[in-house]
């Protein structure tokens, strides 16, 4: 029996920056609350093959798998995306620097 179909994002790489980046209803965006969420699988296999094809913009498109259970925020559901969000691990570049000031 086939695995029911849970929440999901579309997520990719800006492909000239590298940041990640999530498809929104009319484009992409850095915040994952922006992102759309998928709950139909047709309708996200559909917008996957759309990203897809953007590749003059994108690199790396797949699903993401996501906990939409709270009204407040989207949730990532593995340890690799909440990490990947948050950037390279060095903090001396990308989205951390504004984080943490390195000496």
């Amino acid at each position: 029996m086939p695995k029911p179909f849970t929440p999901k994002v579309v997520t990719a790489n800006d492909l000239l920056i590298g940041d990640v980046i999530y498809q929104t209803i009319s484009g992409w965006s850095r915040d994952l609350n922006d992102a759309e969420v998928l709950t139909d699988e047709a309708h996200a296999d559909l917008r996957k093959i759309e990203a897809s094809q953007q590749t003059n913009h994108v690199v790396g498109v797949y699903f993401m798998d996501i906990d939409a259970s709270s009204s407040d925020s989207l949730q990532t559901k593995h340890f690799r995306e909440a990490f990947r969000a948050k950037g390279p691990s060095n903090y001396a570049h990308g989205k951390q620097t504004a984080q943490t000031e390195v000496s």
